[in-house]
C-alpha cells in the first residue's frame, strides 16, 4: 500500500493461489463466500473459524503471498473476535476484514441486509486491533451501510471504525468512481474496493482505481466464476460428445500442472514456499 494500489485476486483454493503468485500479483484474497461455495454452501456465514483457518494456512503456504482473509462477522461477539484475529494471524494471514452485518449475514451486493449498531462493530474492531499479535497485521473494517441506512451513515460508521483502530475501511456496494471519491473525501485514510462482478459496483479499471487513490482492490470470486463456467462447459461437452477429447485444448496439461506445482517426477519435491 505504501507503494501504491494493491490489486488482489481471490484464490478459491491453494492451487489457484499458486497461480496468482506465479502471475506476479503482490497478494491474494480469501473470500468467505468462495470458501463456502466450494464446500457447497451459500454465503450466509456457515463456514466455521476452523475451516477458514485451514484454508488460510493452505493458501498462505502454497502462494507465499500476503493473504487478506474474510472474517465475516467475526464468528460471534467481541470475545470471539479476539480469538479470530489471533487464529487468523497464526494461520498465516496478513490481514482480515470484519463486517457490520447481523448474523446470519448476506453477500454484500444483495438487498435485505441488517446491521449491528455502529458501536457494537467499533467494539469488535477495537478488540481485534488490541489483540493482534503483530502491529503489522492489518485490520480492515467493512461497512454495508450504503444500501441499508444510506451514504451518510456509511461515512459516520467508517470514521468511527477508523477511530476504533481499523487500518483500512471497506465501503461495500458503492456505485461508481464518483461515490468512491466522495467517500474517500469524507473518510480520509486507507480504503479497500470490492471489484466483484454482477453486483452493485460499476466495473472500474486498474488505472481508474489508481487515479482515485484506492489502497486495495479485491477481486473475490472472479477466478472461481471462470473456473466453474469452464466446468459447466466441459460437462456439457462430455454429455454431447461422449468424451473429453474435443475439450483437450481448453485443459491445463499434465506438464502445465506440474510446472505450477514446481514438481518434477522422479525428483524429491520440496514443500512449497510460494
Amino acid at each position: 500500500m505504501a507503494r501504491g494500489t494493491v490489486f488482489v485476486p481471490g484464490a478459491f483454493n491453494a492451487l489457484a493461489a499458486r497461480a496468482v503468485a506465479r502471475a506476479g500479483f503482490d497478494a491474494t484474497y480469501i473470500s468467505g463466500g468462495a470458501t463456502a461455495n466450494v464446500a457447497g454452501y451459500p454465503d450466509i456465514g456457515l463456514i466455521t473459524l476452523t475451516e477458514m483457518c485451514r484454508t488460510i494456512r493452505e493458501i498462505s503456504d502454497a502462494s507465499g503471498l500476503p493473504v487478506i482473509a474474510d472474517a465475516d462477522t467475526g464468528y460471534g461477539e467481541v470475545e470471539c473476535c479476539v480469538r479470530t484475529v489471533v487464529e487468523y494471524e497464526r494461520a498465516g494471514a496478513a490481514a482480515l476484514h470484519l463486517e457490520d452485518q447481523v448474523f446470519p449475514k448476506r453477500c454484500g451486493h444483495l438487498d435485505g441486509k441488517d446491521l449491528v449498531s455502529a458501536q457494537a462493530m467499533a467494539d469488535k474492531v477495537a478488540a481485534m486491533a488490541e489483540h493482534r499479535i503483530s502491529s503489522d497485521f492489518v485490520i480492515i473494517a467493512r461497512t454495508d451501510a450504503r444500501h441499508v441506512t444510506g451514504f451518510d451513515d456509511m461515512v459516520a460508521r467508517a470514521n468511527l471504525y477508523r477511530k476504533a483502530g481499523a487500518d483500512v475501511i471497506f465501503p461495500e456496494g458503492l456505485h461508481d468512481g464518483d461515490e468512491f471519491a466522495r467517500f474517500m473525501k469524507a473518510s480520509p485514510g486507507a480504503t479497500l474496493a470490492n471489484m466483484t462482478e454482477f453486483g452493485k459496483t460499476k466495473h472500474l479499471t486498474r488505472d481508474e482505481f489508481r487515479a482515485l487513490g484506492v489502497s486495495i482492490v479485491i477481486y473475490p470470486l472472479s477466478l472461481m466464476r471462470m473456473a466453474m463456467k469452464a466446468v459447466d462447459e466441459g460437462l456439457a461437452a462430455l454429455a454431447k460428445d461422449g468424451g473429453f477429447e474435443p475439450s483437450l485444448a481448453r485443459m491445463q496439461s499434465r506438464k502445465e500442472l506440474y510446472e505450477l506445482l514446481s514438481y518434477t517426477p522422479g525428483k524429491e519435491w520440496d514443500f512449497p514456499r510460494g
